[in-house]
This record gives C-alpha cells, structure tokens and sequence, in this order.
C-alpha cells in the first residue's frame, strides 16, 4: 500500500518550515515532495550582504536535500493544479512537464517585485527579489565604477556614479545603506586612475563636486559616488517605530545618501530618472524596492483572494477544500492579534506559519492537535552596513554597534545552516577591503523587473 503524499509548493521561509517540522514530526510516515525551482533555501533578509559584496552567494543559500531529511525535492515551477483530482502540473528547469498527484497540498508560492504604471520602469528599473538581481547588482555596481573610472565625458562618469533606490522600505534602506559602502569601496580603489585624470584636465561637473562635498561634509569624508533613496511615505522605513526611522534617516544621512520622502518617479529612461517634482536625475542605475505582491500563480488557481492573497481562515486552510492549506505572502491569514485584518508579508510571519502548517498537515494524519495561526510581532531589525544598524528587540529600541550585534544574532539563530561560513565573512569583510571582480554569469536582460520569476535568471529561448 502506497503512502500518503504531502507536496508543498515553494521552499520559501514558509514552505522550509512547513517541509521541516514535517520531516521532524511525521518521521517518514507520510511521503514529503517539495517542488521549487532550485535546490537551495534562500535566506533573503541577508541578500544586500550579497549585492554589496560582504557575502558570498552560497553563504545564504542552504541546501534543501542537505538540511531536509526524508522530503524529496522536485526541480520545477509549478504551472496549475487541478483540486477536482488533486493533481498539479509543474515544469522542470529543462523545460519538461511533469506531474504530481497529492493527499494534502501546501501552497507557499512567495511573492514577487510588485509593479507600478509608470513609463519605462519595466524596461529599465532591476528588482530585488531573488539571488540572480543580486547577484546582477553587484556585477553591475562594480562595472558602472569601472566604466565611470574609464570614461573621458565628465557628465557620463557623475550618471554611472549615480545610483537610484526607489522605496525605503526594510530592503530598499538596506540596499541604500550596503550598497553605498560597497560603491564607495570600489571607488576608492579607482581614486588614484581618478586623480591622475583630473591633474591632467578632466574636471568633475561643478554641481557634482558641490553635491560630494555638501553630502560629505557631516563626517567630513569626501564623497566619490552619489546614491538617492525615494520613496512617497513621509520618512523612511514608515512600517516601523519611528525612532528606528530616525536612526536610519541619520545614519544614511552621515554617509552621504540622499533621502528624499514624498518623492516618486514620473519616468524613466536610459539616460536616467525623472522625478515627480519635475528634477532628471542622469543615472545609469534604477534599483526597485517599493514592494512585493504574491505570486501570479495565485490569481490563475480560480480559489477566493483577498487583497490577491489565498483565503484561508485562522488554521491556514482554504475554505471548501480540506485537503489544501497556503500560507506566507501568497495567503491572507487572518491576524488574531489584530482582528478583522491580515497578517503582512514578512518573515517573521512567514516562518512561523510555516510550522504552523506543519503542525496542523501533521496533525490531520493524526500526529498532534491542529492549532491556529497566532502571532505577536517580536520587533524588527535592519542592517545599515558596517556597524550600524536600527532595531527593537521585544519592543527595546536600539541603535548603532549594539543593535548591529543583535541584528546579526538574530539572523545567524534564524539561519537553517551556514552560519560558520557567514560569521567568517563577516569576519574578513571587517578586515579586508571589497572585491572589485565581475563575475559576468547575470546580464541584465535575464532579470526583468516584470518576471513571475525572480528566483530563476532568465535564459535565452530558441
């Protein structure tokens, strides 16, 4: 007689808790398939660390079939699921189709770069969702560096050096703040080509030398890259307590970066952005962090959505099929510490539905009790590069190297695996400077910003 099947969609923070609190709890008495399209757990508050270069890649990337015992992994995405006969269809990275039929059915499909109406966004802006637009920023920082180092025109040396984060949310501050250490690293290791040059006639434009030495000034560092953070709200990181705003809003602000609140994109173009207040910031590089929205699986799988999120009620079931449970950023779960709305698209939440699922897909075999979704936030945290960082642990408001301590506890306890190996390149980025290497793998046009998938590069198709 053949076991019963669990098959969970994602591997995701939810979908690997859901998956490992299933290996932990049912012990190989009901079969366990994760489908996802890679083979590793992508820890992505850590994912600016990889952009900046303080980070390797596989330092946040944790291996599924090395930390998930008993649960077999299936490379592919899934395209559609038929509930009448409990049977899905997903697509392997070799462009195969495949099958898979279930007993029970996780839905944990994530989210992706969420998109606004404006001209040219998609055709020139790069999202951060997924390792391959990390791994494309840091190539393309590096190379923006180089080529500004290189070039005889004053005012396309000040565009390439110029770099535009819209959204100031959790990743978009981080970004801002990882990123223009990086930049900056890079830079100085091109200052002496840089002086030379400048001896020899090429003169920055006046109001790029103003712009240096006003952001400068406040730590009395010269500036040799210009970064923007944009967003509409009316400070920085608005989510949060506003003391941790006014920590990042400080530090961003000691370090040269342009903070500018109410503020939007009209357009973009390949020359630059222009903003709402009528300014044409020439940059070579448009980064987008305003947000994410779930996955588009959710809206072709015909269940109730609210806010485009599955429907599920407080035991992450999905009303009129027992057999089907979602959870994370593709599912509104109710807040039961804030009735009448759903829980936000975090982590924090996301990890712990996760087992909460697990618990209750193990329970419906008779493994324990079911139990609802309830969470009271712990505070949040975000890494400003270096030794800074914002936080508030249980509701304690922290600043500077004590908060960047606690931040960085945090995640390495939050880490499934490879936490040896992030602590020593946290240990040789204190001593030793940045690489400036480009690695060349991701090119632009494999990481659009309008991409169902923002986990998978982009390949070309014959």
């Amino acid at each position: 007689m053949s076991r019963s099947r669990i098959v969970i969609v994602g591997a995701g923070f939810a979908g690997y808790q859901a998956a490992r609190t299933l290996s932990r709890t049912l012990r190989g008495a009901v079969e366990i398939v994760l489908v996802n399209p890679n083979d590793y757990f992508l820890y992505l508050p850590l994912l600016p660390e990889v952009a900046s270069g303080v980070l390797e890649p596989r330092r946040v990337s944790v291996s599924l079939a090395g930390t998930l015992p008993r649960v077999r992994l299936v490379l592919g995405e899934v395209d559609g699921i038929d509930f009448d006969q409990r049977r899905l269809q997903y697509v392997d990275p070799e462009g195969r189709s495949g099958e898979l039929a279930y007993d029970r059915l996780l839905l944990t499909v994530g989210s992706v770069n969420k998109l606004l109406p404006i001209p040219g966004v998609a055709e020139h802006a790069h999202g951060f969702r997924g390792m391959p637009e990390a791994l494309y920023l840091r190539d393309h920082i590096n190379r923006q560096i180089a080529l500004a180092a290189a070039s005889e025109d004053a005012e396309e040396a000040a565009a390439r050096r110029t770099f535009v984060v819209v959204g100031a949310g959790y990743t978009g501050t981080e970004v801002a703040a990882h990123g223009q250490m990086f930049a900056e690293s890079l830079a100085r290791q091109h200052s002496w080509y840089e002086h030379g040059r400048q001896e020899h006639g090429r003169q920055e434009p006046p109001d790029e030398r103003e712009g240096h030495e006003a952001a400068g000034a406040r730590d009395g560092k010269e500036r040799r890259t210009r970064w923007m953070l944009l967003d509409i709200a009316p400070r920085v990181l608005p989510e949060l307590d506003e003391r941790l705003s006014e920590t990042a809003h400080e530090v961003l602000d000691k370090r040269g970066v342009e903070v500018r609140t109410g503020t939007s994109v009209k357009e973009a173009t390949s020359e630059g952005v222009l903003l709402d207040n009528g300014d044409f910031v020439p940059t070579r590089s448009l980064i987008w962090c305003v947000g994410v929205r779930p996955d588009p699986l959710v809206k072709d799988l015909g269940l109730e959505t609210q806010q485009g999120r599955i429907v599920v009620d407080e035991y992450l079931r999905v009303p009129g099929r027992p057999e089907v449970m979602a959870c994370g950023d593709a599912a509104a779960v109710p807040d039961l510490t804030r009735p009448g709305e759903i829980t936000p698209m975090t982590a924090q939440h996301a990890v712990r539905q996760g087992k909460t699922a697990g618990r209750n897909l193990a329970a419906s075999f008779g493994k324990g009790a079911s139990r609802p979704y309830k969470h009271h936030d712990l505070g949040f945290m975000v890494d400003l590069g270096g030794v800074k960082a914002a936080a508030n642990p249980l509701r304690v408001p922290l600043s500077g190297p004590l908060a960047n301590v606690v931040t960085r506890a945090y995640h390495l306890a939050a880490m499934p695996g490879n936490r040896v190996r992030v602590l020593a390149d946290w240990a040789l980025d204190a001593v030793l400077p940045r690489q400036a290497a480009q690695l060349g793998l991701v090119r632009s046009w494999s990481v659009p910003l309008e991409s169902s998938s923002p986990e998978v590069a982009r390949v070309p198709t014959h």
